[in-house]
């Protein structure tokens, strides 16, 4: 059911004058995120019929239930799990670029072991810790039960090693197909309950096959690029020796990973602050605004995905007039087409989320109009957080998510009992926006002379400017 296998990538083939002109990284970019959108064009129509199957079936309260339970297992996986996506992608450029495919095979290996293994243990997290949570978000004794065995959809968000694979191969067509694999299992699972007349439980155990067949998926779709990439290498084999080659390849993993937890650590904490101070309900309404506004949210996480492995290959070929042409025009049209489609939003009002969930979700238009700002803000940021990243400066992005995700974060509660779940769209809007501006503040300047900032000695993470690819 696979597609077949890209031909293996050759250096010839990588360099084409097209690669010189300015224009050709954004080119390549939108390249990259016509692929992301064409599976999430089909995942979008998918999600908006269950969705609006599975609200109106379940109304506002078992909605928001649904919500926090597999909320919950997602933000204890993101929060616990090893993301190895940027060390793949960065490093595993530089072997291919090398001519090396053993040494990506030893860092794809050993990062696989490392993302797996701390799947394990985010699961075993997540079990221990149903006792102490359930109660306080409100969940029925059917879902506390259920939710233990959920605790496996911590494994939705084990996947990033192959993901960083199937980049490096330029396969963002699979990429693409991937992300229409969960919401075409919920869709399927959505109808047989319906039709069987099943409630909350069996939903739960739908959206938890889903999660399992996401995380599948996207380790089966790996080998295609492993193929590609590296036909003559083993999946087993290798990996010992990979953080004594050098090139700061450990601690640039673990800022990158850092940076990614906290990046997911406000959005996934949120709905559960809400559960928490509020209830179920507050969690549906603040959810369902959301997934209205994921219009906005899927192109910001998808155009990072697009853009990084392009920047990536700019540094590597130390074009850094090239990055920073690239970084800024697909900032610049980010904005332009998300603008008109928050007006969109704020013009629709109070009409959005009783057209997508009943009648048991009334009003709406101020957390739609809030959370839509913020989104706005976030696909704006999304090149430019990748670009520091390419540059060998995560630690850049880290720094701004530490901010806003945690230092931010006391303002939440706060924000909630002064004016109940609004103050939470509110919330979310200050954090983007002083995210995306000091996102911006920082690339003009690493940007402007990248040797320069990769000599500092404060970080000890070297750029493409000081690293041989023959390393």
């Amino acid at each position: 059911m696979m597609p077949p296998s890209a031909p293996a990538p050759d250096k010839s083939a990588r360099r084409t004058p097209s690669d010189d002109q300015p224009v050709s990284g954004l080119k390549r970019v939108l390249a990259n995120l016509a692929h992301l959108l064409g599976g999430k064009a089909a995942a979008g129509l998918m999600s908006l019929v269950y969705l609006v199957i599975v609200a109106r079936t379940l109304g506002v309260r078992d909605y928001g239930v649904l919500v926090l339970v597999n909320g919950y297992a997602v933000f204890v996986g993101s929060l616990v799990a090893f993301s190895g996506f940027h060390g793949v992608v960065r490093y595993g450029a530089l072997a291919i670029e090398a001519g090396d495919p053993a040494r990506l095979a030893r860092i794809v290996r050993f990062m696989a072991l490392v993302e797996l293994g701390f799947g394990v243990l985010a699961m075993i997290v997540a079990i221990v810790a149903v006792p102490f949570v359930g109660p306080r978000l409100g969940w029925s004794a059917d879902a506390m039960r259920i939710a233990i065995p959920y605790s496996l959809a911590v494994f939705s968000t084990v996947r990033a090693t192959p993901q960083g694979l199937l980049q490096i191969a330029r396969r963002y067509d699979l990429i693409g197909l991937h992300q229409a694999v969960s919401p075409a299992v919920r869709l399927v699972g959505t109808l047989i309950v319906v039709a069987s007349g099943g409630k909350l439980a069996a939903f739960l155990i739908v959206w938890l096959i889903s999660c399992l067949a996401e995380g599948a998926a996207m380790w089966l779709l790996g080998l295609v690029a492993w193929r590609a990439l590296m036909a003559g290498e083993r999946l087993r084999g290798a990996w010992r020796g990979v953080l004594r080659e050098g090139g700061g390849f450990g601690r640039f993993t673990l800022i990158a990973n850092f940076d990614i937890t906290l990046q997911e650590l406000a959005p996934n904490l949120a709905p559960l602050t809400i559960g928490w101070m509020l209830g179920p309900v507050a969690a549906g309404l603040f959810s369902l605004a959301q997934r209205a506004t994921n219009l906005l949210q899927q192109p910001a996480k998808l155009l990072s995905q697009a853009s990084y492995a392009v920047l990536a290959g700019q540094v590597a070929k130390r074009r850094f007039d090239l990055l920073r042409h690239t970084v800024w025009r697909s900032a610049a049209l980010a904005g332009v087409i998300a603008t008109p489609i928050v007006l969109a939003l704020w013009l629709a009002g109070d009409r959005i989320l009783p057209l997508i969930g009943g009648r048991s979700f009334k009003g709406g238009a101020v957390i739609v109009t809030l959370i839509a700002g913020a989104r706005l803000a976030g696909l704006i940021a999304s090149p430019i957080s990748a670009g520091l990243t390419a540059l060998g400066r995560p630690q850049r992005s880290m720094t701004v998510t530490l901010f806003t995700n945690l230092a931010l974060y006391p303002l939440l509660p706060v924000m909630i009992l002064w004016i109940g779940l609004h103050g939470a769209g509110l919330h979310a809007l200050l954090q983007n926006v002083i995210a995306t501006g000091l996102l911006m503040l920082f690339f003009a300047r690493d940007a402007r002379d990248p040797i320069d900032a990769g000599q500092e000695g404060d970080t000890g993470i070297p750029t493409y400017a000081e690293s041989s690819p023959n390393e």
